[in-house]
């Protein structure tokens, strides 16, 4: 092995000259990957907000067929609480008893309003000409509308 000595003389210093785009240059990479870093923050709360929204999802989904099954045992329930059997045994409990066909009158008006009661003969006006102008006013379209309609019909179409 070869030992060296350090030289006792001096070398003499060189003067460097800045190079003036150094500068520009690190501050340009500093900027760049500070861009990138904020890249990947952003990608990674955007991740996380996926896996929280796809957890949230899940849930609703749970609490969507629980309430699905509920309502379908309240749909079930209801039927039976409905069904004639149930009804007419609920009515027997109040004290009611089937209708007798002697109970049945088929000639029974309605009960008509005191109004109609106390008018002798019932007056069947025949609508007058101003009633059917009044109707077809109502049932045609203004012509404003028509306007707006064909405009609109001439804007949807490419020229």
């Amino acid at each position: 092995m070869v030992r060296r000595i350090p030289s006792r003389q001096r070398n003499a210093l060189v003067a460097r000259q800045r190079e003036p785009g150094a500068l520009i240059r690190l501050a340009l990479l500093l900027l760049c990957g500070l861009v990138l870093a904020g890249g990947f923050v952003y990608a990674g709360g955007q991740h996380f907000a996926a896996l929280r929204y796809g957890y949230e999802t899940e849930s609703l989904r749970r609490v969507r067929d629980e309430l699905a099954e509920e309502q379908h045992r309240f749909l079930l329930e209801r039927e039976a609480a409905a069904s004639p059997l149930r009804l007419e045994r609920a009515a027997r409990q109040l004290g009611m008893q089937p209708l007798q066909p002697a109970q049945i009158d088929p000639l029974k008006r309605p009960v008509k309003s005191s109004a109609e009661k106390t008018s002798l003969t019932p007056v069947q006006s025949k609508p007058s000409p101003s009633d059917d102008a009044q109707r077809k006013l109502v049932r045609q379209p203004t012509p404003k509308l028509i306007e707006l309609g064909k405009n609109q019909s001439d804007r949807a179409r490419p020229r």
